[in-house]
């Protein structure tokens, strides 16, 4: 079987790193007998124009090239279409791909993915007139996210460590009101993330039990602690065990509302806006090209 994929390649990378593994995915497509067409505009607005103009011409697939910030963009592009999202990591986080065992590393496997990949319906979830695919985040971790995109260096996740070192020196508890299904949750706390699927930050499980496909929202609280009991807690983060901890609560909604004056969020690593915020689950919004099973 060929076709045509297209290629959506982080317009921050397009001469970098996304745009080696791009040309390695051209030429496998191509030896394949696939057409493609690759995506990079001066910046994320004119990449997703593109994008979606190339969906709506009937790319066969479109393929997001880079991490969870070029998957953001191509949920823009293909959500609600029946388009199928590729995705071919060549980033830092690489969350998305890491949930739906997509290779991370192996840019070669991922590519032929494209070709031959199962199709897996999943859902997305949706703030505003924005989707994500990933986790929204406020306070603490939100503010983490925004220190993550002002650094440098290092790369990969000990950028998001030494964000986590800086940001933790100014750790400050805020007042969370949070409706899930009209029910309301009023709690001081660090960090309320909102999770369609379990990891964001480079690998953090911050909401464990979430899955892609069932229609549901998680939401994780972490509640007012100091530095010493953050860091007591990351190891736990990490493994997806900090559940029953008592500072953390959770909860399931299909319709999750943030309040909480003075506080902003991110969504798959992006800047989604100041609070309030309502976010909404829509099931099955998304075809996703993954690895067959077994």
């Amino acid at each position: 079987m060929t076709g045509h994929a297209t290629l959506l390649v982080n317009p921050a990378s397009a001469k970098g790193g996304s745009a080696r593994v791009a040309g390695e995915a051209v030429r496998l497509l191509g030896a394949a007998g696939w057409r493609t067409t690759v995506i990079s505009g001066e910046d994320a607005a004119q990449s997703l124009a593109a994008a979606r103009a190339q969906v709506a011409e009937g790319t066969d697939v479109l393929a997001a090239v880079g991490g969870d910030g070029t998957v953001h963009l191509g949920t823009q592009a293909v959500a609600g279409t029946g388009v199928p999202l590729g995705v071919v990591p060549a980033g830092t986080g690489n969350d998305f791909a890491r949930m739906l065992g997509i290779p991370r590393t192996d840019p070669a496997a991922a590519t032929r993915l494209l070709m031959d990949g199962r199709r897996r319906t999943v859902d997305l979830a949706r703030c505003g007139e924005r989707w994500f695919a990933t986790v929204l985040t406020s306070g603490f971790d939100a503010l983490v996210s925004h220190r993550v995109n002002t650094l440098n260096w290092p790369r990969g996740k000990a950028r998001y460590q030494l964000a986590i070192a800086l940001e933790g020196l100014r750790l400050r508890p805020f007042p969370f009101r949070i409706l899930l299904d009209g029910k309301s949750v009023e709690q001081e706390g660090i960090l309320v993330a909102v999770g369609n699927t379990a990891y964001y930050g480079s690998g953090l499980k911050i909401c464990p039990d979430a899955a892609v496909d069932d229609g549901l929202l998680e939401v994780t609280l972490l509640r007012a602690a100091g530095r010493r009991q953050l860091i007591g807690l990351l190891p736990l983060l990490k493994r997806g065990t900090h559940l029953g901890h008592p500072l953390v609560e959770t909860y399931r909604a299909r319709e999750v509302e943030i309040h909480a004056p003075e506080v902003f969020a991110y969504a798959d690593g992006e800047f989604a806006g100041d609070l309030p915020l309502r976010i909404t689950c829509a099931p099955g919004a998304a075809t996703v090209l993954v690895p067959h099973e077994g």
